[in-house]
Formats: C-alpha cells, sequence, structure tokens
C-alpha cells in the first residue's frame, strides 16, 4: 500500500522488538478463555474476507486492490478529523477498527498477544466484565490518539488499543507471571521475567515511540499507551488491593500479536 497509514498497532517485528515473544502456552492451555478465543476468530474471520489479505479476487490486484484498501480502512477504521463532527457513523468508527488489521504481520503480532495475555485475564475478570472492558477500553484508546491528532486524516485500524489494556490488566491481576522474552540488544537471548518487569518496559518504550511518532513509520503508539494505562486502572478499580492474585501461574515450557 502507498502512502502513510497511521495503525494502531505496530507490525509485530515492532510489536515484539523490544518484549520480545511471548511463550507462555503450558499456563495458556490450562484456562477456559471462549471470549478470548472469539475475538481471535472474529478479527482474523474480518481480515480474510476484506481487501487487506489480498485473497478475495473481487477487490481486484494491483492499483485496483491498493484503492479498496484504502476505502475500506477509510470506512471501517478511526479518521481522527472525521471523529468529533457528531456523525452517528463516525462515532462507532473506534468500536469498529478494534476488529480491522492492515496487514497479515499486523493482525498475527497482535493475535499472539491477545492470546497469551488474553486467556488468563478473561479467566480473572469473567467473560461478561472481560467482553465490556476489551471493547471499552479499545475503543478509549482510540478517542484518546483522536483527541491528540484531531487534523490527522489518516485511517486509525487495530487491536492493539485494545490489547494494550488486557497488558496492563495482566500486570496488576497477575504481576509475577514469568514471560519469556528476546531482546534483540541481548542477542536474542530468551530471558524469562516477571511481568512488572517486562510490561512496564514495554510500555515506557511506547511512550518514548510516541513522543518520535511524527519522526517514525504509521504506528499509533499513543494509543498503546492510554490503553495500557486505561487497562492498569480499570484492574485496580474493579479488583483492589486485597483481590490482587500475587501467585504466578504454572511455569511454561520453553518454546511461541498486538495498540
Amino acid at each position: 500500500m502507498t502512502g502513510k497509514r497511521k495503525t494502531a498497532a505496530p507490525r509485530a517485528v515492532r510489536l515484539v522488538k523490544a518484549v520480545g515473544a511471548v511463550r507462555a502456552a503450558g499456563a495458556v492451555r490450562t484456562v477456559r478463555a471462549p471470549v478470548t478465543c472469539a475475538l481471535i476468530v472474529l478479527c482474523c474471520l474480518v481480515f480474510v474476507t476484506g481487501p487487506a489479505a489480498g485473497l478475495d479476487p473481487r477487490y481486484g490486484t494491483g492499483d485496483a486492490l491498493l484503492l479498496a484498501q484504502r476505502a475500506y480502512f477509510r470506512r471501517w477504521g478511526v479518521v481522527p478529523a472525521e471523529l468529533f463532527t457528531g456523525a452517528p457513523r463516525a462515532a462507532l468508527t473506534p468500536a469498529t477498527a478494534l476488529f480491522v488489521h492492515g496487514g497479515w504481520v499486523h493482525l498475527l503480532g497482535n493475535m499472539l498477544f491477545l492470546y497469551v495475555f488474553g486467556a488468563m485475564t478473561e479467566e480473572r475478570m469473567g467473560r461478561v466484565r472481560f467482553t465490556l472492558f476489551y471493547v471499552g477500553c479499545g475503543y478509549l484508546a482510540l478517542v484518546g490518539y483522536a483527541a491528540a491528532n484531531p487534523a490527522s486524516g489518516q485511517s486509525l485500524v487495530g487491536a492493539s488499543g485494545a490489547i494494550s489494556a488486557v497488558l496492563g490488566a495482566f500486570l496488576y491481576l497477575f504481576p509475577r507471571a514469568r514471560v519469556t522474552s528476546l531482546f534483540p540488544f541481548l542477542f536474542f537471548l530468551p530471558l524469562r521475567f516477571p511481568a512488572w518487569v517486562v510490561l512496564p518496559f514495554w510500555a515506557a518504550l511506547q511512550w518514548l515511540a510516541a513522543g518520535r511518532a511524527a519522526q517514525g513509520p504509521g504506528v499509533a503508539y499513543l494509543a498503546h499507551v492510554v490503553g495500557f494505562a486505561l487497562g492498569f486502572a480499570c484492574a485496580w478499580a474493579g479488583f483492589g488491593r486485597e483481590t490482587r492474585v500475587r501467585a504466578a501461574p504454572a511455569p511454561a515450557p520453553e518454546g511461541e500479536k498486538q495498540p
């Protein structure tokens, strides 16, 4: 696709460039998370039936496909310059944008993070509360980015605002959970750290990147920061200090989404 397009998540290589690939499959397998699985399936279905996947011949190829993608993102994504005009359709786009992704790497990176961190968070919160939490925080994360960039005409799509909220909630609910990460500056050596080390580090990187967003690629890092803060605050307000889970979950075996 030509042109610069803001997305609610970086491509996976950017999403994990500091935190790395998270591997907690052993712990996740013991958790029943129908809402998390349904969200993943829905995002995948929306993607493969849309023009970004490049699988549907109805969208054409070459320039025709690029034009179809731009129109699709503008229709279902958030355009900050249009969001606060009072138009009902524009007010719905922060919800629809959560299920739209710009490419295969964008989708798979987000879904990986949602699967790893969403399952345990859903089990702790409960299905209904987790559903409302995911959609509500994702909506507000995109609105927060749009409010900070009200003149932008670039479309904003992706689930990373909501997934960042899941990371924030996970940090509060499971601060001692062990996360296996790959750090490029340590030659991609897999290391295990508690969530209270890895996730604040990730959030700090998003904050730093948000300050340089105008100089970098089309990534809405600010949506990640807003989502993360909202997720942590919601977990704190909803569960309180006395109900916080302090024990780490079952250790995951070594060896593997998106705000």
